[in-house]
């Protein structure tokens, strides 16, 4: 279980410019970059460890100054895919981004691959905009991490056919996403049928566990 910083699987990305410079200027310009880690802190969003490549957008002048230069807990928000883009999208609030903050310092990046080469779909301000995977995050050791009414994880995603969000990155959990592959099962429409569970389930939880021992201990020494 890592301890607020893991790497990720490496992605190339845009990076708002205003990010760098606290907000004051360069709003609508973008610096290219790799990701390469991630960092989770109770209540913020996800925060990346970024490489910048000096790669250009097209039409900006040659970035000779940025190449090689790192930046950490950079923000989700300021992530934009680098996928082909007609415009650069619109920035989105963190609380579409990333509806949940990070619930712990603990977490674990990974990768769950028979969901990877799936269309996602991801609900966002009550409309579902197609998406494509990258890893998850989830988190442990935390009161709101552990307890089963209030975990989340967050699944880290490029928004594809978005409209104005399109190539937008976002960290969704799972009621606000659902998976689809026709040639594995029927995606169904709608809201699930289901409620978060208030219950923590382990052996000792069951009174019948006090009031027939000879049961819980029976192995393979039991003679009787």
């Amino acid at each position: 279980m890592a301890y607020l910083h893991s790497n990720v699987p490496y992605f190339k990305a845009w990076v708002r410019r205003e990010y760098t410079h606290n907000h004051e200027k360069y709003h609508g310009e973008f610096l290219h970059a790799m990701v390469i880690g991630v960092t989770t802190m109770p209540n913020r969003c996800l925060s990346f460890q970024v490489i910048f490549t000096g790669s250009e957008a097209e039409g900006d002048e040659e970035d000779t100054v940025h190449g090689g230069a790192m930046w950490a807990r950079m923000p989700l928000t300021a992530l934009v895919a680098d996928i082909p883009l007609e415009e650069w999208p619109e920035p989105m609030e963190t609380y579409d981004a990333q509806p949940w903050d990070c619930a712990s310092y603990h977490h674990s990046v990974f990768v769950m691959d028979r969901a990877t080469p799936c269309p996602w779909l991801a609900k966002i301000d009550g409309n579902m905009l197609p998406a494509k995977y990258l890893f998850t995050v989830d988190y442990a050791e935390s009161e709101i991490a552990d307890d089963p009414a209030q975990h989340k994880q967050s699944h880290v995603l490029q928004l594809l056919d978005a409209g104005d969000w399109t190539g937008n990155i976002v960290a969704l959990p799972n009621n606000r996403v659902r998976v689809t592959h026709p040639a594995w099962f029927a995606a169904g429409e709608g809201a699930p049928d289901f409620k978060p569970s208030q219950h923590i389930h382990y052996s000792k939880s069951d009174l019948d566990y006090t009031l027939d021992v000879n049961r819980v201990f029976d192995n393979l020494y039991n003679e009787d």
